[in-house]
C-alpha cells in the first residue's frame, strides 16, 4: 500500500474516532438533561433582602404566594413543567416586593431571592387616608398586620396616584426629611409629627416641648436641624422648654423664637459664630428698647487717635496728691486726658 493511501486511512480513522466521542457525549448529555427534567422539585427556599426592622413580608408570605395556585405549585412538580418566569411575576405582584429572582439548584430546590420595598415615611392625606413612601418615592399600601416605625407626615394635599409636578417634588422633600430624621437618634426620638402646610412647607410637632417648629421647605435639611439643636442647647435649656410657642428655623443663619406669654423678657443668650446661627425673638414681642440681635454694622465706628507730632518728650508732671492720681469712676464718665505743654527752648538759657 502506498504511503498516500495509508495517510488517508489514518485521517479517516481519526475523524471517525472523534465523531464517536462527540456522539457519545451528546447521548450522555441528553440522558442527563432528560433525567434532570424528569426529577421533581423538592422544596422552596426564600431569601429576603431589605430592612428587617420594617419588614412587612416574611418567608411564609412568599411561599404562600407561590403555592396558592395548585396548578402552579412547584413542589412535587417535574422541573421541566415549572414556569419560573410566571412564578416571578406572581411574587412581584405583591406590593411589598420590589423584585424577585427564582432558580433551581442542583438539589432540586426552588430558590426565591426577594428584594423588599423599605418604607421611609408614613403619609396621611388631608382626607385621612394613609400610605407609606419607599426609598424610590413610590407609594406602598399600609398593612393590617404590621406598622412601620418611620416618621409620620400629615396633610398631604392629594389622594391621586398620578401626581402633579409639585406633588412629586413634595414626595422628594418628604423622603429627604424622613431619611435624615430616621438616621439621627435624637431627632428620631424627638420628632412626633411633621405637618404639611397649604403652601407645601413643613412644621414639626416635637415630643418634648410645647411648641411648633417652623421648618420651611424641604431644602437645607441638615443645616436647619443643626440650628435647631444649637437653639435647644443654648436657648431652651436656659429659657425653658415651654417659653416659646413657635420656633422658626426656616430663615438663613438665624432662629426666631415667638414667646408664649408676650412679656417683655430678654431672649435667650445670643451668640454669633461662623458655624452658629443667630437667636432672636419676634420684633412685636421683644422689649421696645432692646436690641435682640445687634449686628457688627450697628456698633459705633471706632475713632482712630490723631497721629502725634514728632516732638521732644514732655516732662513728667507729678500729681498734686494721691486722690488726684486715681482714675475716675466708671459712672463718672470718661477719664480726662492729661494735657502737656511743650517746653520753651528760649527759657533754657
Amino acid at each position: 500500500m502506498q504511503p498516500k493511501t495509508k495517510t488517508a486511512f489514518k485521517r479517516i480513522g481519526i475523524v471517525l474516532l472523534w465523531s464517536g466521542v462527540l456522539a457519545g457525549f451528546a447521548v450522555l448529555l441528553a440522558a442527563a438533561v432528560h433525567d434532570k427534567e424528569s426529577e421533581k422539585c423538592k422544596g422552596i427556599h426564600v431569601t429576603l433582602k431589605g430592612d428587617d426592622r420594617n419588614a412587612f413580608i416574611d418567608e411564609k408570605d412568599i411561599k404562600q404566594l407561590i403555592v396558592t395556585d395548585k396548578n402552579q405549585n412547584p413542589v412535587g412538580m417535574a422541573i421541566s413543567q415549572i414556569n419560573l418566569a410566571n412564578l416571578e411575576r406572581v411574587v412581584e405582584r405583591d406590593p411589598w416586593v420590589r423584585s424577585a429572582e427564582l432558580f433551581l439548584d442542583n438539589q432540586d430546590i426552588l430558590n426565591v431571592n426577594v428584594v423588599q420595598r423599605d418604607p421611609v415615611a408614613r403619609v396621611f392625606t388631608f382626607t385621612g387616608n394613609s400610605f407609606y413612601l419607599d426609598e424610590q418615592g413610590e407609594r406602598i399600601p399600609i398593612s393590617d398586620r404590621f406598622s412601620a416605625r418611620v416618621p409620620v407626615f400629615t396633610g398631604f394635599p392629594s389622594d391621586a396616584v398620578q401626581l402633579r409636578k409639585e406633588d412629586s417634588l413634595l414626595y422628594a422633600h418628604i423622603g429627604g426629611m424622613a431619611r435624615y430624621i430616621s438616621a439621627d437618634t435624637f431627632w428620631n426620638a424627638q420628632v412626633e409629627q411633621v405637618m404639611i402646610t397649604g403652601d407645601r412647607k413643613f412644621e414639626i410637632i416635637p415630643k418634648l416641648g410645647d411648641h411648633v417648629i417652623v421648618f420651611g421647605d424641604g431644602t437645607d435639611i441638615e443645616t436647619k436641624f443643626s440650628k435647631l439643636l444649637i437653639f435647644y442647647r443654648e436657648g431652651l435649656s436656659k429659657a425653658g422648654w415651654n417659653t416659646y410657642s413657635r420656633i422658626n428655623i426656616a430663615y438663613h443663619e438665624e432662629v426666631i423664637g415667638t414667646r408664649r406669654d408676650g412679656k417683655s423678657a430678654p431672649p435667650p443668650p445670643m451668640y454669633r459664630d461662623s458655624s452658629i446661627a443667630d437667636v432672636t425673638m419676634d420684633a412685636d414681642l421683644a422689649p421696645p428698647a432692646a436690641v435682640t440681635n445687634p449686628k457688627p454694622a450697628d456698633k459705633p465706628a471706632a475713632v482712630k487717635p490723631a497721629a502725634k507730632p514728632a516732638a521732644k518728650p514732655a516732662k513728667k508732671v507729678k500729681p498734686a496728691s494721691r486722690t488726684a492720681a486715681r482714675p475716675a469712676s466708671r459712672n463718672s464718665g470718661p477719664t480726662p486726658k492729661a494735657v502737656y505743654n511743650k517746653p520753651n527752648n528760649r527759657n533754657r538759657n
